[in-house]
């Protein structure tokens, strides 16, 4: 997960006020933030830090993406912008106060994990540890708290849906993790937690159709392919479980339950060489498995055919 440590503060698009005066001059600096869309972005902080003595001033973007800070000396002006959900970014500028200072336009990132505050951190570790010890209610009340502050962490979404599915609320837990796709169509982990709803309710055509939308390619998580694979394994999707089971034993080369559950998928597809080749090398990585004896029974049979 990215992570930078950014300490956010309420202002509005004014002046700063700060102990220290050294910093006031006649200078004004304008700007302008935007996305990668180029749509303006409301509610970025914008830190000016004067580099001759550290001196700090910020203001807000409004809901046009602009934001202005005036009566700042001349020289030269560090400038952090910071928003929730953005990667943070930085420029320097020199300020004038006899001549207009160009406006300054910046483009910002979404950040591809959640960018934490200090007072976010502090407030989502509590609530991680409260699911942790199975105080489900602590959790719920710790993560609402979260989004009722940041409610550009829409990410927690997630950890709700978490901790209704342990609860086995299903349904409260799929309408958590779809507020995830919401703003994030394509994210695997809420596809697949969604598909698992599904699976859990005993509905395992929904279950495969949502697994279905994850991009293969983008589960790197040998458990995951693996408990999608066996979904489509009991569905008797035999060529679909093929797929998941053989992307589980290339992501994680002693993945013990993948190699056996591929070979038994050969057996039933009596694709008699890959069945073989399958279990001859679950023998060879997994000596001392419980399941020798039966990969051993499973290959001498497939030998004799």
């Amino acid at each position: 997960m990215k992570k930078a440590i950014l300490i956010i503060v309420c202002s509005f698009l004014v002046f700063g006020i700060l102990s220290a005066q050294d910093w006031r001059g006649r200078g004004r600096v304008t700007g302008l933030v935007f996305d990668t869309d180029g749509k303006p972005i409301e509610g970025v902080t914008v830190k000016m830090v004067w580099t001759k003595d550290k001196s700090e001033v910020e203001a807000v973007t409004n809901n046009e993406g602009r934001w202005a800070i005036g009566g700042i000396n001349k020289g030269e002006w560090d400038v952090d912008f910071m928003k929730v959900g953005y990667t943070p970014l930085q420029k320097r500028m020199t300020v004038s106060e006899t001549s207009r200072n160009p406006e300054v336009r910046v483009t910002m990132e979404k950040a591809k994990g959640l960018v934490l505050t200090n007072e976010l951190e502090e407030m989502l570790n509590k609530a991680n540890k409260a699911f942790e010890q199975k105080d489900y209610a602590a959790a719920l009340d710790g993560y609402n708290a979260i989004l009722a502050k940041f409610p550009d962490a829409y990410i927690l979404w997630k950890n709700i849906g978490n901790v209704y599915f342990a609860q086995e609320q299903y349904d409260k837990a799929e309408e958590s993790y779809k507020k995830v796709l919401e703003k994030k169509a394509d994210d695997p982990d809420a596809l697949l937690a969604v598909g698992n709803c599904y699976f859990n309710r005993n509905q395992p055509d929904q279950a495969l159709a949502w697994y279905g939308k994850i991009q293969f390619d983008k589960i790197s998580d040998a458990v995951v392919l693996y408990n999608i694979g066996l979904t489509y394994f009991k569905s008797q999707k035999l060529e679909d479980a093929v797929r998941y089971f053989k992307r589980s034993t290339e992501v994680q080369k002693d993945f013990e339950d993948g190699y056996y559950q591929l070979g038994l998928v050969y057996t039933n597809l009596d694709r008699k060489p890959e069945a073989i080749a399958t279990f001859e090398e679950f023998m060879k990585l997994f000596p001392g498995s419980a399941k020798v004896a039966q990969v051993q029974g499973f290959l001498d049979y497939l030998k004799k055919k």
